[in-house]
């Protein structure tokens, strides 16, 4: 039984050696065919030299040659002449010159080399291709063209198994729609995806466009920008947080922090959620804007903020209509209002107010069913006004406590003087309610006048003058002798609570919340710098998981 045993373990030993032995032999590299063979340890001490039609064989490799010392001892292997290295159909690597380590897996190619993949080739001077990790890098420049693109850099590296390129450093991609320009992109060639790190650009069909964080699929030219981004088209800038774009259909999209420029309007409009379609030559050329959407157009030396909860600018850029809806809001220096929407047209220089319309400048009042600002494209100043249908006029008595001048008519009619309002006409069953004042502001009595027509004059947004024409009926009441519940017209309404005071009045409570929640995200958001795009499960951090090999390898 003892002997039984013995035998028994003697046979398990055999057999266990045997099994390392035959994975030593795997381990090694393997000569297959060579025309010539010399051992000569004078000229080259521990190698022998293969020469002619050399084939070498380790793992998956093969490495084909003119001239090959190998070294057996060290399990590496020198190549000279037309070098061509496989790995199946995934690597295909031709140089002048190459060494292979048998036991570091790792091969170093010089001289004309020349990558294949296949969707792509890869030309530079040196290479290195790590095998156990299935990946090739390269740090002297190098230049990769596959069907849509051709892509230069000083540097990068290819994973074989997830077929995509990484450069670092002077990076170049050129097709013909578009060219990008960055030190860090990632590229993966069975899709054409290709996402930038840092600094870049990308050049497109009249496009510009700056990301720190970037996506663009170079097949469907398309496009997503999370960091610092902006497009910038011929006369429009588009910023945000969040920028997506289709090149094919002229459209973008933008989220959070948005501001769209338009250089030739001289406007800026304002929001966090913008679409953009672009064609400068007909409707089709617009912009919609929401959640706290802002149009902010110069006029002289002021600006006009306007507010809608969607606001929508459409056509070229000399007949451009911009239309605001839902509770619309404005702001000027001098002037601020309210109504239900706007229609603005700058070619014929008209906005409209539609909806329960109200116009205050200073302690003046304005409202109606519709009003008209008309404008003047010469001098790019306000030209007139109208008020159509329920034309009421009230100015606060700024020394009376409850005392409101006040002028109702069917249509109002005015004309500015530098931007400011110096004459109103109101028609049609015209009433007033007038406080008549001495020079030294003392109370003469309070006019109540009904006629067909009525002109004001106004110096520095007050009523300097009242004229009264066709058919007047006109009483000047002591201020005693008039009654209180008479003192106001039928329809007067005083909206001096919703006046809107700032540039920041014009927008809700809820988009304020909004707001401010999106502006603490952002600031969240900034402060991770060069996170990895999720938008497809592609991008990798290989630097994490698989620190660089150090190469090793010198050529002779």
């Amino acid at each position: 039984m003892k002997k039984h045993i013995i035998f028994i373990f003697i046979v398990f030993f055999v057999f266990i050696s045997a099994i390392a032995q035959n994975e030593q032999e795997n381990d090694k590299i393997k000569i297959e065919n060579s025309d010539f063979v010399d051992r000569n340890q004078d000229e080259i001490p521990g190698a022998t030299v293969f020469t002619g039609n050399v084939n070498v064989v380790h793992k998956g490799v093969n490495i084909k040659c003119n001239k090959a010392y190998y070294f057996d001892k060290e399990n590496y292997v020198k190549a000279f002449g037309n070098v061509r290295i496989n790995q199946g159909d995934s690597v295909a690597l031709n140089s002048r010159y190459a060494e292979y380590d048998g036991t570091k897996e790792l091969a170093f190619a010089t001289g004309d080399v020349f990558l294949r993949s296949p969707e792509s080739t890869l030309t530079t001077d040196t290479i290195y291709f790590d095998k156990k990790n299935q990946m090739a890098f390269y740090n002297s420049y190098g230049t990769i063209v596959n069907k849509e693109n051709t892509l230069k850099s000083k540097s990068g590296r290819y994973f074989v198994q997830s077929k995509k390129y990484q450069f670092n450093t002077k990076v170049v991609v050129t097709n013909p729609k578009a060219k990008i320009e960055t030190n860090h992109l990632d590229y993966y060639e069975n899709s054409g995806h290709a996402y930038v790190f840092g600094p870049s650009t990308i050049t497109n069909q009249g496009n510009v466009i700056y990301t720190e964080n970037g996506f663009y699929d170079t097949k469907n030219n398309t496009g997503q920008l999370l960091k610092n981004s902006k497009i910038t088209y011929d006369n429009k800038i588009i910023e945000g947080d969040d920028l997506y774009y289709d090149q094919s259909r002229n459209f973008s999209r933008a989220i959070n922090n948005v501001k769209i420029t338009d250089t030739i309007n001289n406007m800026v409009a304002k929001g966090h959620y913008a679409e953009m379609w672009r064609d400068g030559q007909t409707r089709k050329d617009s912009i919609i804007l929401t959640k706290r959407a802002v149009v902010i157009t110069k006029v002289e030396n002021d600006s006009l903020y306007m507010h809608g909860k969607k606001i929508l600018v459409t056509g070229p850029p000399e007949d451009r209509t911009i239309r605001a809806f839902n509770n619309v809001r404005f702001y000027k220096t001098d002037m601020s209002g309210k109504c239900d929407s706007i229609h603005s047209n700058n070619k014929n220089a008209l906005t409209q107010l539609i909806g329960k319309p109200v116009i205050w400048n200073e302690e003046n009042q304005m409202t109606g069913d519709v009003m008209h600002l008309i404008g003047n494209n010469t001098n790019e100043q306000l030209d007139s006004l109208k008020v159509l249908n329920n034309a009421f006029l009230v100015q606060k008595d700024t020394i009376s406590k409850n005392g409101y001048n006040q002028i109702k008519g069917q249509n109002l009619y005015g004309k500015f003087k530098d931007n400011a309002l110096s004459e109103v006409d109101i028609v049609k069953n015209t009433e007033v309610i007038y406080y008549m004042r001495s020079e030294n502001n003392e109370l003469i009595g309070i006019d109540k006048k009904v006629c067909s027509k009525i002109n004001l004059g106004i110096i520095d947004n007050k009523i300097n003058t009242v004229t009264a024409f066709n058919n007047v009926e006109s009483n000047l009441y002591p201020e005693d002798e008039f009654p209180e519940n008479a003192r106001k017209l039928r329809g007067f309404i005083w909206r001096g609570d919703e006046r809107i005071k700032s540039k920041d009045d014009i927008f809700p409570d809820e988009e304020n919340v909004l707001h401010e929640k999106i502006i603490i995200e952002s600031k969240k958001k900034a402060k991770i710098e060069d996170v990895p795009m999720e938008i497809l499960p592609e991008t990798l951090d290989y630097d994490k998981n698989n620190p660089k090999p150090k190469p090793t390898l010198k050529a002779e």
